[in-house]
């Protein structure tokens, strides 16, 4: 190969790139709103240990121990910002409820405050900023619901963005993912991905199209997870309605051939958001909590140690495994480039467009820069 088409190739992967200088091979990150540990699954695929975790939610922190061996530290304000240990990547799946829209509905109908006013769960992410700001990780991902972006007209998007990247110094990347493609359900999160080093990142590809139900379906189901007919007859009188007023809401029916509506905390109310047709003659059912880890992304081996109610919450309070793994290894090949890594700009042409696939060849393009001439 010609030193000049040499030059057109994509560099390859750099040297692997010791973060921060600690010659650390094993890159650390801590769980903070772990929930039962999507985040943790997705960081430890990729190769990452985990050194710190945290979750108020005592249900969350009862599945959370079964699966990893470790109770979560609670309430994040009641750690020292100091005893957490050093890390390389921080990941947060911080409280939704205050910027989704549902959350948002609800306290509007119920003259509460939402978003940031929220005194409970709206101020966490100033938490997570002041964790950022002590430890100056090499990394972050953080993640909520698409509404975040467009909550309170973008003036809540706004003060997070400028907080990460004007008083932190972080060079952040953002994109909102729909975990359909990976799994049977249509799910809308956005996710920030940050970096101290301005590091090359590139949010992952995703597939077009994913998988169906019928990939998550038991053959074998309890009969009480058949919706009583009182239930049944109440749900479709609520979707009636609605439809006579002009409103969208209802249920969800959906067979072994549908991508699933977004399984909420609320699911196990009455599950109506994700209905499962039984046919005809025989009243919907719902998910069970085994259906609904692997809807959200969870091996099978996963234990749940909770009641199907607290396994309902968790599982549709949690980020989907398979989508932040992709994340997650993706952050990792950026930090271990070195920061000035940077690919280069590669054009293929094929010489024949109608040749075999088998038989293309790729060809590097070259242009020629020509200036005009002035006028005089």
């Amino acid at each position: 190969m010609s030193k000049s088409r040499q030059e057109l190739v994509l560099k390859e992967d750099a040297v692997p790139y010791h973060v921060n200088g600690n010659g650390h091979p094993t890159l650390r990150f801590i769980d903070l709103f772990c929930g039962i540990g999507g985040f943790r699954l997705a960081f430890e695929r990729a190769g990452c240990k985990c050194v710190f975790s945290s979750d108020w939610n005592e249900n969350a922190q009862i599945t959370y121990e079964a699966n990893f061996g470790e109770k979560p530290h609670g309430d994040i304000h009641s750690v020292a910002i100091a005893d957490i240990p050093e890390h390389d990547i921080l990941c947060g799946g911080f409280p939704c409820q205050p910027f989704s829209i549902a959350g948002v509905s609800k306290k509007l109908s119920l003259g509460k405050k939402h978003g940031f006013e929220d005194k409970e769960q709206g101020n966490l992410f100033f938490s997570i900023a002041d964790i950022i700001e002590f430890h100056r990780p090499a990394a972050f991902v953080l993640e909520n619901v698409k509404n975040l972006k467009g909550h309170d007209q973008g003036r809540t998007f706004k003060i997070i963005h400028e907080t990460l990247t004007d008083a932190l110094g972080y060079q952040v990347y953002y994109q909102i993912i729909d975990a359909r493609s990976v799994v049977p359900q249509h799910r809308e999160r956005i996710f920030l991905v940050g970096f101290k080093e301005p590091h090359y990142f590139e949010f992952p590809q995703f597939p077009k199209e994913g998988p169906k139900l019928e990939s998550i379906l038991e053959e074998s189901v309890a009969e009480k997870y058949t919706l009583t007919d009182h239930l049944w007859q109440y749900l479709q009188n609520y979707a009636a309605k609605h439809r006579a007023a002009g409103n969208g809401f209802g249920f969800g029916l959906s067979t072994g051939k549908d991508v699933a509506r977004t399984l909420s905390a609320r699911y196990y109310k009455d599950g109506s958001e994700i209905l499962i047709s039984q046919g005809p003659r025989k009243n919907p059912r719902r998910l069970t909590p085994r259906e609904c880890a692997k809807l959200m992304g969870y091996p099978a081996g996963f234990k749940i140690p909770v009641s199907d109610t607290q396994a309902y919450k968790q599982f549709g309070n949690s980020v989907v495994v398979p989508v932040v793994e992709k994340i997650a290894a993706a952050v990792v090949k950026a930090l271990q480039r070195s920061p000035d890594y940077r690919p280069d700009l590669v054009l293929v042409a094929n010489e024949k467009a109608e040749m075999p696939r088998a038989n293309r060849v790729a060809s590097p393009v070259s242009y020629k820069t020509t200036r005009r001439k002035q006028k005089v």
